[in-house]
Order: structure tokens, then C-alpha cells, then sequence
């Protein structure tokens, strides 16, 4: 099922590339791409060859450096965005135009891949990650980061309600989201282990809904569903505004009211399986039954003292 229309995007992107103020527009994905290179940083191990799909502007790869990384590889659909991607000062880099859609790379020759806020347009995730297994090595790494379901929930439930007030029906005008009770399933699908999931929360405040809008378009966030509707009645526009402001409008400290805008980020790693890494003890091997969990502290002494006395 084809959801996105990607041919849209590219041109969403490009655009949003070409406009002479692109870097105003950064903030979420710097703030983003940061908190996921950061990551890197946990797994104490030099990575050879590092794939950033869907790179955009650099947001994760600027935060790379060479003594975590030896070779990084650059792709994104746009290639304005590939060739305006920032990097660490004399690293190896090489930057192909791919679509994630379509993505495609030699099989266990990547040690880590990483991608942040780029995966949520793709129509075919789960084809998606089983690609990215396919093309790491084995204890190889699967780092992103994703826009959760939760996102932009108060513009989505504005335009809805303005639409069924003005226009007797809604149409989609908020992309679609992955839910974080299904990122973990699609992972185990595509032949992941060892997974870390969790999610955060970014609260940014505008002064109105038309100032929110206008930055989505600024980051080529702005729709992209196939059936989406190519324009917005002034009218229903207003009414959403409205809408907006009433249920979740808010007043700064100065009494400047503002509106909140919620963007709910899933983090996910996954481990390519190995025969080094750690797994789980047969089935019916504990010792310890889940019932007797609450006097644990008596049976460790208890077993301490067993080995003291074997020991003797």
C-alpha cells in the first residue's frame, strides 16, 4: 500500500533546499540529529564504514567525528540536500543521491547505519529495514530516529474539526506516523535483536497555527499522502486557527499567548545477530521461580553463603 507520494517529497524538498533562509528551518532536526549522534558515543567500539540514509542538511552527520568514524556515507533523495550536508573536518565521505524507498547496498558491508527523521515517509517500511539488515555485518548496528504517532496531534485534530465544521468531511492533511508498538515488531520482523526503543517529547511554541505551517514547508515536512488535498479553503484555514488557539492555546510568562506544537520522537537501535553476542539462558534453566522474586536479597545471601562453604 502506497501511502506517500514520493515524487512530491523530492520536489518538497528541493524546494524547501533552494530557499535562501533553509537554515531557519533546521532547529527540530539539528536538536534531533544531536541527541542521535550522541548515541554513538554509548557503543565503545571505532566503526569502519557508517552509512546516514537520508542525510538531508547534515543534521546527524556534522556531529560525527572521525575518532568514532573512519568512513561515512552520505545518501538522500535530494541532492541539494546531499551536497549542503555538513561533516566532521578530514573524514572520508561519499555522497550518493539514493531514495530510501529503493534503498540498495552491498550485502554485510556496513558496520553501522544511521538515519534520523527521514524513515516516516517511506511507503514500505518493513522492506525498508530488512534492506538495512541485509547490508550491515554481522553485530553490525540499525541507529534512527522517527517522528511518532503522537506528532503534530494538535494541528491534525484542529484541521479535522474546522473541516467537518466548514466542508462536511476531512481529508488528510497530517502524514500518517509510525506508533512506537509497532517499531519494535517491524524490527523483529526484519531479523534485529537486542533492541532499544524509546521515545521523547519536543514542545515547541508559535504564535499562531499559520506560523507552524509555513516552518513545516521551511523543513519539506509538509504533505505528502497521495490523496491528499491540493489546497486548503481560506475559510476552513481560519477556522483551524481558531479551533487551535481555543483548545490548546497558551500564555507566556510576558502573558504572549502562543500555541504548542507537539513533535514526539521513537528512537530505535537494533543488532544485526552474532554468534558473540549475549542470548538468553534455556527455556526452564532459572532457579529462581517469578513468585519467590520478593525475597531475592534472602536467596542471593542464601546462595552466598552455600559457595562460602563449598568453597571451605
Amino acid at each position: 500500500m502506497y501511502v506517500f507520494d514520493r515524487n512530491a517529497k523530492l520536489l518538497q524538498k528541493e524546494r524547501a533546499a533552494q530557499a535562501p533562509d533553509v537554515k531557519l528551518y533546521d532547529y527540530i532536526k539539528d536538536e534531533v540529529g544531536y541527541r542521535l549522534s550522541d548515541r554513538i558515543f554509548d557503543i565503545k567500539r571505532k566503526f569502519k564504514k557508517v552509512l546516514n540514509l537520508g542525510c538531508s542538511r547534515g543534521h546527524v552527520s556534522k556531529h560525527i567525528l572521525t575518532e568514532n568514524v573512519e568512513e561515512l556515507i552520505l545518501t538522500d533523495m535530494c541532492s541539494s540536500f546531499l551536497y549542503q550536508a555538513e561533516t566532521s573536518e578530514g573524514m572520508k565521505v561519499t555522497r550518493t543521491i539514493m531514495d530510501e524507498e529503493n534503498f540498495s547496498f552491498e550485502s554485510n558491508s556496513l558496520d553501522l547505519v544511521i538515519s534520523s527523521l527521514s524513515l516516516h515517509w517511506v511507503n514500505d517500511l518493513p522492506r525498508c529495514f530488512h534492506n538495512i539488515n541485509k547490508s550491515l555485518k554481522n553485530d553490525g548496528i540499525f541507529m534512527a530516529a522517527i517522528f511518532g504517532g503522537d506528532t503534530l496531534y494538535e494541528l491534525r485534530s484542529s484541521l479535522q474539526l474546522a473541516e467537518l465544521e466548514r466542508d462536511g468531511g476531512i481529508s488528510a492533511h497530517i502524514s500518517p506516523f509510525a506508533e512506537i508498538r509497532d517499531i519494535g515488531t517491524l524490527l523483529t520482523r526484519a531479523n534485529f535483536t537486542m533492541l532499544t526503543i524509546d521515545t521523547d517529547e519536543i514542545v515547541i511554541g508559535y504564535p499562531s497555527m499559520f506560523e507552524l505551517m509555513w516552518d513545516l514547508k521551511g523543513m519539506a515536512e509538509n504533505n505528502a499522502v497521495r490523496n491528499r488535498k491540493l489546497r486548503l479553503n481560506k475559510d476552513t484555514a481560519f477556522a483551524a486557527a481558531a479551533i487551535y488557539k481555543q483548545l490548546y492555546g497558551k500564555m507566556k510568562e510576558d502573558d504572549t499567548p502562543f500555541i504548542p506544537a507537539t513533535f514526539q520522537i521513537i528512537y530505535l537501535l537494533g543488532w544485526k545477530p552474532d554468534a558473540s553476542q549475549p542470548k538468553p539462558l534455556e527455556r526452564g534453566s532459572g532457579q529462581v521461580s517469578l513468585k519467590d522474586l520478593y525475597k531475592l536479597d534472602e536467596i542471593i545471601k542464601e546462595t552466598e553463603k552455600v559457595k562460602i562453604d563449598k568453597d571451605k
